[in-house]
């Protein structure tokens, strides 16, 4: 997904980048395998490529049989009551090149009305409605991003534009329980993902000062709530001895997520760092829930590293096919792990990566049980001891922002997991030994890497009107199909 000219999500629902239909997700595998596939929530991975409802990203042609939920993010822009979050990098490139082609157009008009050149008016007519277009998606991003890209779908069909922030958490959860009832004869995979804890943090009336921590406290309140009816939801219908239930997060608290002097993002703790950076604890280190009465230790904790992409893998095994041998797959079987028949995870090495940028690297030593972590890039906070960039919404993965250190900054995680104190020479005895494996696995790893077409290019990620999706008649997108079903 990872482009090169600095954006890192999907900026618009009408972009034409996305997960590209050559991937293979577990949803895809465990479909071929009997599995029904449902995802309810946020996906965020694209939705057309060359015309409206060609759905070529859509959940539906990644292996998932069943879709509700928001195709793109929930953003404050999603509530009127607060402040835009649009891309303000992104405007002003637009906003520039809308200024360039007026003026180029502009010349065109004299040049022709004064015939210093031969043009067609054809073709300064096509000028101008190119520029038209850079216009309107400049200001469309100020007037109608709520009614064009907070939406929810059930499969291809839209059913709320724009979507009613204060019932959605409700419908989710509706939607789920519902799903697992449905599905509860065979084989289920159901992927739920959270619209929660992410600004503008909505939350029902009756979880409004439930927490000891504010408005983000208490939107970890109603997730937790939520998660717990679902969980409900196997025990009743006997299903609780046949599931593996797995509760994650994507990333760590988002320090940067600030109303005035308010926190909205989060807090990590002992750790340094926050979302969007991809090499600090504080960024990448987040918890991971596991259930499976019968089958996993109750009540047991495993203080190993794993990643995500373990995911991947653990799913595959369990429906009991193979992961593919076409490519390099980063993810391990976590169910040894989990059921304590081996102490250690499959990884040695894990690379944590800001954008396309390598910013720090993992090691667990087998032979001593030591956990270092080196790092060759990390941004620069402001101030320089909060760990995090205030003075900007994310810390950026290049460019001015990060700071490349030579030889990399190097932690021992086992005894220092806050990255507090940064080793040497003089502190640290094998300190040029361990930096020489770690650069020696980077090698190795880069050597596994193939180019893809980047997906967060600025053509991929540009508003494109052929490509809105909309609920009636463009651009006076509206409908509420879920208005009894609260």
């Amino acid at each position: 997904m990872e482009g090169t000219v600095g954006y890192r999500v999907l900026q618009s629902l009408a972009g034409s980048g996305g997960l590209p239909t050559n991937e293979t997700t577990f949803a895809k595998i465990l479909q071929k395998q009997g599995y029904s596939t449902g995802l309810i929530g946020k996906w965020h991975q694209g939705m057309n490529c060359e015309y409206r409802n060609d759905y070529c990203h859509h959940p539906l042609n990644h292996g998932f049989d069943y879709f509700y939920g928001v195709p793109f993010s929930l953003m404050n822009d999603c509530e009127i009551s607060h402040p835009s979050e649009l891309n303000l990098p992104l405007q002003k490139k637009l906003w520039l090149y809308t200024q360039i082609i007026t003026l180029a157009l502009l010349t065109c008009v004299a040049a022709k009305l004064t015939r210093l050149v031969s043009l067609s008016w054809k073709a300064i007519f096509c000028l101008a409605l190119f520029d038209c277009l850079f216009f309107i998606s400049w200001y469309s991003r100020f007037g109608f991003l709520r009614h064009w890209e907070c939406i929810i779908m059930r499969n291809y069909d839209i059913i709320e534009q724009p979507m009613k922030v204060e019932r959605t958490a409700s419908l989710m959860l509706k939607e789920a329980i519902s799903y697992i009832k449905r599905k509860k004869q065979g084989p289920f995979l159901l992927l739920v993902s959270f619209l929660h804890v992410h600004t503008p943090l909505v939350t029902t009336e009756k979880f409004i000062g439930k927490s000891n921590h504010g408005l983000y406290g208490d939107n970890v309140e109603e997730m937790d709530w939520m998660v717990g009816k679902i969980l409900d939801t196997l025990d009743k219908e006997n299903l609780r001895n046949s599931t593996l239930t797995y509760f994650t997060s994507d990333h760590g608290g988002h320090l940067e997520a600030q109303e005035g002097n308010i926190q909205r993002g989060g807090w990590n703790g002992i750790y340094k760092g926050g979302k969007a950076m991809g090499g600090w604890e504080g960024g990448i280190r987040v918890p991971g829930l596991f259930r499976w009465t019968g089958v996993l230790p109750e009540g047991k904790e495993i203080a190993v590293p794993t990643s995500l992409m373990d995911i991947f893998s653990t799913v595959v095994h369990l429906a009991g096919e193979t992961v593919p041998q076409d490519r390099v797959i980063d993810g391990r079987n976590l169910m040894p792990l989990l059921q304590g028949l081996v102490q250690h995870s499959e990884h040695e090495f894990m690379f944590h990566y800001c954008g396309i940028y390598l910013h720090s690297v993992r090691w667990y030593e087998k032979e001593s049980g030591n956990v270092w972590k080196a790092h060759y890039m990390s941004p620069i906070f402001q101030p320089e001891r909060s760990g995090a960039c205030y003075a900007v919404k994310y810390c950026p993965c290049s460019g001015e922002g990060v700071t490349h250190h030579d030889p990399p900054l190097l932690f021992h995680l086992s005894k220092d997991p806050s990255e507090a104190k940064p080793l040497s020479a003089d502190s640290e005895s094998q300190f040029y030994t361990i930096l020489e494996r770690i650069n020696k696995a980077v090698e190795e790893h880069r050597k596994t890497l193939t180019p893809v077409p980047p997906q967060l290019s600025f053509y991929n990620i540009v508003w494109k009107p052929w490509l809105q999706p909309c609920c009636g008649s463009f651009p006076f997108c509206y409908c509420d199909k879920e208005k009894n079903n609260t």
